[in-house]
């Protein structure tokens, strides 16, 4: 089994035993990503910042593995406070208006960090080449 795999060199990926994002086959799977960036929380207090934030960092994972977020089929959101939905839901809808993922948004009670507000997971799947190409010669 081919696996590639995405590092953010966050302090926590040797520590845990994870990695960002990782790719088998034609399925790429995203660890639950949040708003921190060089052990500091990004977009404190601002949901919308955050998932902007956390999306983007999703995004460039996907790309390091020959995908995008056209490729995603599936987003899990956990938020600390559901009442602030919209602003998740506003950030998620700009980067997935038009690619419409299945997606599932919940309430927990913490992340790592009390200043995190939210935590995103997406899973996507990329098409084999050969499946590309027989669509090109359409």
């Amino acid at each position: 089994m081919n696996r590639q795999q995405v590092f953010t060199g966050s302090p926590w990926e040797p520590l845990v035993g994870y990695c960002r994002a990782i790719r088998v086959g034609n399925r790429i799977e995203v660890a639950g990503t949040t708003a921190m960036q060089d052990g500091v929380v990004v977009g404190a207090g601002d949901p919308y910042a955050q998932t902007r934030f956390i999306l983007q960092t999703i995004e460039n994972a996907l790309k390091e593995l020959g995908a995008d977020m056209s490729h995603v089929v599936r987003t899990r959101m956990f938020v600390t406070d559901i009442s602030r939905w919209e602003e998740v839901g506003k950030a998620h809808g700009e980067f997935f208006g038009q690619i419409q993922p299945v997606a599932t948004m919940v309430e927990v009670s913490a992340l790592i960090d009390p200043l995190l507000m939210v935590e995103i997971e997406a899973e996507a799947i990329v098409e084999a080449q050969a499946e590309v190409d027989a669509e090109i010669r359409k």
